[in-house]
């Protein structure tokens, strides 16, 4: 009995530190506290730089390309010379600013796809035999009026791709060809083109040309003239007084409503007109007139067409489509002659290439319509 007793008391007194240990743990010693961090002041912005005023024109353009030191006394840096062409100065892509120094001796010179928007009358003090002047492509603003009296026996000027508000001043006689297209042009004051009796080609299209900003005889001392071309302007008429003697007239993309009954009485010579992409309708098509005799390509796609219109037999080439025609007679549009005499050859319209798609028209072809144009090689409805 005494013991199991005193065995119990030694289990107890052992089992005490580990019952105390659970109900009062040891308390861990406190982590001292850590130093405070001295972090680093802001830097003050900088105060803002004044905003630069953006300049007129881009300063980012390449350099001018220049040449080494040439062989030839007068060849400029800035330009090419090749002796197998001595008569002729190449300074196109060279990134040019301004119009190099012309050599005396130059007939012919190429200054396209550079970066030149002034020309003066300095650079060419020197080149009187110039006949050719090729500054497509560049960003020309104005021409010095003093320049044309430098090279009175210039023939050929291209200025197409510029940003030309008005057609140059104090042009020479001389001139046969002037293209102006894709500029800014806007007006053409009557006595632009009074002096140039021996012009040939003037092409004026893609600028801003209208009715009340083309002068009434603006064409009319052009005697000469073969090609006038005035698409992709904005004009709602005819231009007036064109020279008779025209070979081919160019008017697509304009805003064009009607023809005058007799616009083409004296055109003797008329071989191809255009006037797609116009507001035409029948109501503005006299009915006779493109009864033009030496009329052989007519172009009158994309307008407000509902019939064909009437044409004389030696058309060659008619280009109809896009229009809102809905019917195809043969005996209607069977030019006259060939009724009459439909044994003579000769009488035989010329009719070799018809076009019709975009029209409310479907197969077959009319059998009147093979048997008046017997030489229609192709038709397109």
């Amino acid at each position: 009995m005494r013991a199991g007793f005193g065995s119990y008391s030694l289990l107890l007194l052992l089992l005490c530190p580990v019952l105390l240990g659970q109900r009062s743990p040891q308390r861990r010693p406190k982590k001292p506290p850590r130093p405070a961090v001295t972090r680093k002041p802001p830097v003050p912005a900088a105060p803002a730089a004044p905003e630069a005023m953006e300049p007129a024109e881009p300063t980012d353009f390449p350099p001018p390309i220049l040449n080494p030191p040439s062989p030839y006394d007068n060849c400029p840096r800035e330009c090419s010379c090749n002796p197998i062409y001595p008569h002729t100065l190449y300074c196109e892509n060279r990134n040019l600013r301004r119009v190099p120094q012309i050599p005396p001796d130059i007939y012919y010179l190429y200054l396209r796809n550079n970066y030149i928007d002034e020309v003066t009358a300095d650079a060419f003090k020197n080149a009187t035999d110039l006949k050719w002047v090729d500054l497509a492509n560049n960003r020309v603003r104005r021409v010095d009026r003093e320049v044309f009296k430098k090279i009175p026996n210039l023939l050929y000027l291209y200025m197409e791709r510029n940003q030309m508000k008005e057609i140059p001043t104090d042009l020479p006689e001389s001139l046969e060809q002037l293209r102006l297209s894709r500029n800014q042009i806007s007006k053409i004051p009557a006595g632009a083109f009074n002096k140039l009796e021996h012009l040939v080609l003037l092409d004026l299209h893609h600028n801003r040309i209208s009715d009340s900003n083309l002068g009434k005889n603006v064409f009319k001392d052009l005697k000469n003239l073969m090609q006038l071309n005035l698409a992709h302007n904005i004009l709602r008429k005819m231009p007036s007084n064109v020279p008779t003697g025209i070979f081919q007239l160019f008017l697509d993309r304009n805003n064009i409503e009607d023809i005058p009954q007799d616009y083409f009485k004296d055109f003797n010579n008329l071989a191809f007109i255009r006037l797609n992409y116009n507001q035409l309708n029948d109501k503005g098509l006299p009915k006779m007139v493109f009864n033009i005799s030496s009329l052989m390509d007519l172009h009158l796609a994309h307008n407000k067409l509902s019939v064909v219109p009437h044409f004389n037999g030696r058309l060659e080439h008619l280009h109809l489509n896009d229009n809102q025609i809905e019917h195809l007679n043969g005996t209607e549009i069977c030019p006259h002659s060939a009724l009459a005499n439909p044994e003579d050859s000769g009488a035989v319209p010329r009719l070799r290439y018809l076009r019709l798609d975009g029209n409310h028209l479907s197969p077959p072809i009319p059998m009147d319509v093979i048997t008046c144009f017997r030489h229609l090689h192709s038709i397109v409805i």
